[in-house]
């Protein structure tokens, strides 16, 4: 037997949470991996993969709960412009993971989405990423929707656009564009939009993250890294969000 031992913390948070107001829906800009390696003396790309110990984490937290939608930052349009090599780390990285976690998301239950522009990638991983989706699209039991070479200045843009050409085709008027219809053609579309948002690393900006659909998403900040995020973590974030009073601009009721 090892030394490790029992922490009753988040089996007594776990307890108190109201299980009828579970967020349906989390966004995680996972922040701090550079950080955290560097405060160990190792290189940036092995904070990214300490990264990832830390999204199988949140993964089964999330299943375990009850949350129906996980939408992680994973690649931004801006991350292009860091070092060639932390770049290249991140893309064999993320090829790596396609393979390695197949195998887990298939058995438990997770529907894998991508949000972000795919054209830029290697064609080879971009192929294995649109493969799993595929492999898992009939899986119910969570939504895992990965933000990758995504920008949410970009993702609006890309809505106008198209709503654009649906004007000039005479397929839609002008006074026919409205909310829905922007919402139709989000890389999110046909999900609802974020409960809570959660960033690590203690930094308390959006960085370009789902800017439309935020617009009335309770904020939660924390200052641990994203590679020692863990369950406990995510269950305080959910009993926070628990005590929050969300009114939508409305008026609460007395």
């Amino acid at each position: 037997m090892g030394n490790t031992q029992f922490d009753p913390r988040p089996l007594a948070t776990e307890r108190t949470l109201d299980p009828t107001r579970i967020p349906a829906h989390i966004a995680i800009i996972m922040d701090g991996n550079g950080r955290w390696a560097a405060a160990r003396g190792l290189p940036r790309a092995a904070g990214h993969r300490a990264g990832l110990e830390a999204v199988r984490r949140t993964i089964d937290a999330c299943r375990d709960c009850g949350v129906r939608v996980l939408t992680l930052y994973a690649f931004s349009t801006e991350n292009w412009r860091r070092p060639a090599d932390e770049v290249a780390a991140l893309m064999r990285l993320t090829g790596e993971a396609v393979v390695d976690e197949a195998a887990e998301l298939v058995r438990g239950g997770v529907h894998l989405r991508l949000s972000g522009d795919l054209s830029a990638l290697d064609p080879t991983l971009r192929e294995q990423l649109e493969q799993l989706v595929a492999l898992t699209q009939p899986n119910r039991n969570l939504v895992l929707n990965v933000a990758y070479n995504y920008g949410g200045r970009a993702e609006i843009v890309s809505a106008l656009r198209k709503l654009a050409e649906e004007v000039a085709a005479g397929q839609l008027a002008p006074g026919g564009i409205n909310e829905t219809q922007v919402n139709a053609h989000l890389y999110t579309s046909g999900l609802p939009d974020p409960d809570l948002l959660i960033r690590t690393g203690g930094e308390q900006r959006l960085s370009n993250f789902l800017l439309w659909q935020v617009a009335y998403a309770e904020l939660y900040f924390c200052d641990v890294f994203w590679p020692d995020f863990d369950r406990t973590h995510l269950l305080a974030a959910l009993a926070d969000y628990q005590h929050r009073r969300r009114r939508f601009g409305g008026v609460e009721d007395e």
